[in-house]
């Protein structure tokens, strides 16, 4: 297969009125020379029935969390939630929620549809400088003139409050709706920090070089230096993880009717939304854009075909559960359920559905430091849940 490189690869493009000095810049960097998957897996061919027994047993740890997103450990063994509704929870060793969500948040947060606070990242040298950054829809939602975009800020954690808080990037251009705002954080193993966006649910700009709906971005080591787009052309992401082996970033998104997909995000990329995708319109089902395959545009790894709404996601590599080596666990919203998928390389080559309608929708899904699995339901009353062994 041929190594494509997008015409944004090498061109630096910069937003009118790009905040904070922050422009839409495109990544320089060569294309890795790893080709893209060819033919992606399909959940309907290689799904496998959950085992009459799992290997696991479920554990609620704290309840009444108002629609939590995101989980992240201290090197204290505490954890860090965000709520979509704009508070900043802490987390004891013990599992005891502190009733004071901590101070210093942002002011801007735009809260609505799926608008609010995402997720939560630990900086990988926390205990020499503790500073944690955080991703949230910035802006309004409401009102005639409302508009909002997903931004990413660096704080430091001073106990209860954030201390030193400065906006490393900003979406440009906004757009008024609350839909699609992507939101996701991952660092890779050179210390540079990964944030996902949406498309803001205007499809179309997923594909202009000059926008940065449906792009990844990438933040430079420390954030130090100017964040560039580092690949295009997705719909909206909520899921990122590093793979610990190859160190790449892999990502989740949703399609539309169907055509939710695993992708292997590689600097220079078009993902192809919405040119290409496995999905079609909502309620009418006609087919969008030009089928699901262009010369030129990345293939996933993997596809959901139904959606399964996937969000949260993670690699397996603790001792807790051994026949889990080599699997990536999915949550999801609208299937309920949580996927473990064995991976050979990049190939998915099984699925199992496990806690299918049991705990409701997950929203994100976490290997803690003690190699057990964390799960984050989205809702009103939403809870963490542990699987720990039989």
């Amino acid at each position: 297969m041929r190594t494509h490189r997008s015409p944004f690869a090498l061109t630096r493009l910069v937003v009118a009125g790009a905040c904070l000095g922050v422009a839409m810049a495109a990544v320089a960097t060569p294309a890795v020379a790893a080709p893209a998957v060819a033919t992606p897996s399909f959940s309907k061919d290689i799904t496998r029935a959950a085992p009459a027994v799992p290997p696991f047993k479920t554990r609620v740890l704290v309840e009444n969390l108002e629609h939590p997103w995101s989980i992240a450990w201290l090197p204290n063994g505490e954890m860090l939630v965000t709520e979509r509704g704009g508070a900043l929870r802490r987390i004891s060793r013990d599992f005891k929620l502190d009733p004071r969500p901590i101070e210093g948040l942002p002011t801007n947060i735009a809260v609505g549809g799926q608008g609010g606070l995402f997720d939560v990242i630990v900086h990988p040298d926390f205990g020499r400088n503790g500073l944690v950054f955080i991703a949230y829809a910035e802006g309004e939602l409401s009102g005639r003139m409302a508009s909002s975009g997903t931004a990413v800020a660096r704080a430091r954690l001073d106990g209860q409050r954030l201390t030193d808080i400065s906006v490393l990037f900003r979406m440009q251009p906004k757009s008024r709706g609350g839909r699609h705002f992507g939101g996701r954080l991952a660092f890779d193993q050179g210390g540079s920090l990964y944030l996902t966006l949406g498309d803001r649910g205007e499809e179309d700009r997923a594909q202009k070089p000059n926008d940065h709906a449906g792009a990844v971005i990438r933040i430079p080591h420390h954030g130090e230096g100017r964040p560039d787009v580092f690949s295009r052309g997705h719909r909206n992401i909520q899921g990122a993880a590093i793979h610990p082996q190859t160190g790449e970033l892999w990502t989740h998104e949703h399609g539309p009717q169907g055509g939710d997909e695993i992708n292997v995000v590689r600097g220079g990329r078009n993902h192809g939304w919405p040119t290409i995708t496995y999905g079609v319109n909502y309620v009418t089902g006609t087919k969008i854009g030009e089928g699901a395959r262009k010369a030129g545009l990345e293939q996933p790894v993997h596809v959901w075909v139904p959606s399964i709404a996937p969000s949260g996601m993670a690699f397996y590599r603790g001792a807790a559960f051994p026949s889990w080596q080599n699997s990536l666990l999915v949550g999801a919203l609208r299937a309920q359920s949580l996927s473990r998928l064995t991976l050979e390389g990049d190939r998915v080559v099984s699925e199992e559905r496990l806690l299918v309608g049991e705990v409701g929708r997950i929203r994100d899904v976490r290997v803690g430091p003690d190699g057990l699995v964390y799960l984050l339901t989205d809702e009103s009353a939403g809870r963490l849940i542990r699987l720990e062994p039989r």
